[in-house]
């Protein structure tokens, strides 16, 4: 279950304080590597999820794993009150609207570019350069592949979609070929 409004409200206020301490990217990168932990390793979720777990257990263990991402005192002290309050659980959708928050106040969009076949660095730069024009942010790319497109790419940038594939432009064709029958 996403926890989004309460995510939010915890991503609002510790963005407050890392912006006012200048510390939002030392956050966002402790914030993302406790989220990997939590998504990639099941026990580390459990550990700070499962209520059978005494709540020292459940403290102690958010210990170790301050001490792991080396936070400072208020990341700390956010962190365990995630702990004491029992929503560990929102640790990824906090680390998601945390990272929505930092993008915003830099002017960033982060997109994605599937092709039917591995894109190039200069390939991928141009798109880049492009979707950054028309967005009029800085653009940070991942790319994908899907051999079902066929050819061509398609750009997702926030809620921008830039459609050249091939399938979708055979689908089209198949669409005006139907109607002028």
């Amino acid at each position: 279950m996403r926890q989004t409004i309460i995510a939010k409200r915890y991503a609002k206020a510790l963005f407050a304080v890392s912006k006012e301490e200048d510390k939002s990217s030392e956050y966002s990168k402790s914030l993302n590597e406790l989220e990997q932990l939590f998504t990639t390793i099941p026990e580390v979720r459990d550990a700070l999820t499962n209520t059978l777990y005494p709540q020292d257990v459940r403290n102690k263990v958010m210990e170790h794993l301050i001490k792991a991402l080396d936070a400072d005192l208020f990341l700390s002290n956010f962190l365990n009150l995630l702990v004491q309050k029992k929503r560990t659980s929102a640790i990824p959708d906090i680390a998601e609207q945390y990272l929505a928050l930092v993008d915003a106040d830099q002017n960033i969009s982060r997109g994605k570019v599937v092709s039917a076949s591995e894109i190039t660095g200069e390939l991928q730069a141009k798109v880049q350069s492009t979707l950054e024009n028309i967005t009029g942010k800085k653009v940070i790319l991942t790319t994908e592949v899907d051999p079902s497109i066929i050819g061509g790419i398609i750009a997702k940038v926030g809620d921008l979609v830039l459609d050249g594939s091939i399938r979708t432009q055979l689908a089209g064709l198949n669409e005006s070929i139907k109607g002028s029958e």
